[in-house]
């Protein structure tokens, strides 16, 4: 699994507010923090409950199956 890498509160705030939004893509956030992909959802594993990280996941694939530039 991968480990987050140390970042401050405010850009792990950032983040999650980035990754939460349907209009930011994980190449932006790549491209703003340089952390990708796996580390973003462990991020977010690791700072969400559980059941929010699942419904996360389940919004972001969804909208992944119906949009290809979507996350």
């Amino acid at each position: 699994m991968p480990q987050t890498p140390a970042l401050p509160p405010a850009h792990v705030s950032d983040i999650i507010q980035m990754a939460l939004s349907d209009h930011v893509s994980f190449q932006d956030i790549r491209r703003e923090y340089g952390i990708g992909e796996k580390d973003v959802k462990a991020l977010m594993r690791d700072n969400l409950k559980p059941g929010s990280y699942r419904a996360w996941r389940k919004r972001v694939r969804d909208f992944g199956d119906r949009r290809e530039t979507y996350k």
